[in-house]
């Protein structure tokens, strides 16, 4: 039995089996765009990421300051993966803003990394004006946009992107840019042989958890049981930004409300609240361990799980698979994407349009 199924919530097997509303013709019939196949290519994903990388040829980078990633939504992810990736390898600063401005501190000293999809977000494009005007060095990884414009003019490094994904679907391209530039900086070392290593084991993952898998593969169980639940996503060390990216995941693809938390500081606060969630509705929560974490960090899923177990309707601790942190972290991702997508099919609600993000966008616009 798979490494993820062993340490599903105890029970687990006794939910009836059903035919697949999760087959490949099920999800065809929802996911208007082939999302799923977006994400299942996630490891040849990663190997493209390294030879754009390549092709930017990029010179190494002299920054005592550290790095400071910035960007928005499925753009920003990368730089908070990469910095887990590193762990304890870091020996400089990774910090990731999600704002129209860098940290107050950012000077010429840092290397900043300007990462857009589009190239058009308004937040990052404002941190690039800013790095530029307190003379930090800027790189900009993007598909085009007045991002591109902008480097371009002004002699800024360029990591090009393939276009025709959503944002949030390029998370391999975001995190194997912020991985190399920081490598470049000196923040950390060189990882190529671990992103090369995440892809080779992902590969075999991905046919099992593809629609055209099992109907009790992982993904699909997980999504099942957490189909009509408001989920909590925890994270601990390596695997925080891993829970947010399954919230920010389960927000846009799936369109339901989750949130995220992390240990042990969920321990101080969070913990509490859950004994208000029988009038409130069904609430479920996921935790993903690692084997690198702290022994008191595991000791500390163990029991949340069990205090909180009364008051959820479905809990699980997933482990990701791989001997590097970084291959457990994707396989993680790559886990948290493919539920995500599996719920949307599940409400019947197609994953890849985000409407209410481009109206906001729209009256963004407008009040300009």
């Amino acid at each position: 039995m798979a490494q993820w199924a062993r340490r599903l919530r105890p029970g687990w097997c006794c939910i009836p089996a059903v035919s697949d509303p999760l087959s490949v013709e099920a999800v065809a019939a929802v996911d208007s765009t082939n999302m799923v196949g977006d994400v299942l290519d996630l490891p040849s994903q990663l190997r493209d990421a390294l030879w754009r990388v390549e092709s930017a040829m990029l010179e190494p980078i002299d920054a005592p300051g550290g790095l400071v990633v910035a960007g928005m939504g499925g753009s920003a992810i990368g730089g908070a993966l990469a910095r887990s990736a590193f762990g304890d390898q870091a020996s400089r600063g990774i910090v990731v803003t999600r704002s129209y401005g860098l940290p107050a501190w950012t000077s010429h000293e840092v290397t900043v990394l300007c990462s857009s999809y589009s190239g058009n977000t308004e937040e990052t494009l404002a941190c690039y004006e800013a790095a530029g005007a307190l003379g930090a060095r800027r790189l900009v990884v993007t598909t085009g946009g007045a991002l591109a414009e902008h480097a371009r003019a002004d002699k800024v490094p360029v990591i090009p992107l393939p276009g025709g994904l959503q944002p949030r679907a390029a998370v391999a391209y975001m995190t194997v840019a912020a991985l190399e530039v920081a490598a470049l900086c000196g923040v950390g070392p060189e990882l190529r042989s671990e992103v090369d290593v995440a892809a080779a084991q992902l590969e075999p993952v991905t046919e099992r958890w593809g629609p055209a898998g099992e109907e009790d593969a992982t993904p699909k169980r997980v999504a099942r049981a957490l189909d009509g639940t408001i989920t909590s996503v925890v994270g601990a060390g390596p695997t925080i930004p891993v829970a947010y990216r399954w919230k920010t995941q389960l927000n846009e693809n799936a369109k339901v409300p989750a949130y995220s938390h992390e240990l042990p500081e969920l321990d101080h606060n969070e913990i509490v609240g859950w004994d208000g969630t029988g009038e409130l509705g069904p609430f479920a929560a996921v935790f993903l361990d690692d084997t690198d974490l702290h022994p008191r960090e595991r000791r500390r899923i163990a029991l949340t799980r069990e205090l909180i177990l009364p008051a959820a309707r479905e809990t699980f601790v997933l482990e990701g698979e791989g001997e590097t942190t970084l291959a457990r972290i994707f396989s993680l991702v790559l886990l948290g994407d493919l539920v995500s997508v599996y719920r949307a099919v599940l409400r019947g609600t197609d994953p890849a349009p985000v409407v209410v993000i481009e109206e906001l966008k729209a009256r963004m616009a407008s009040v300009e």
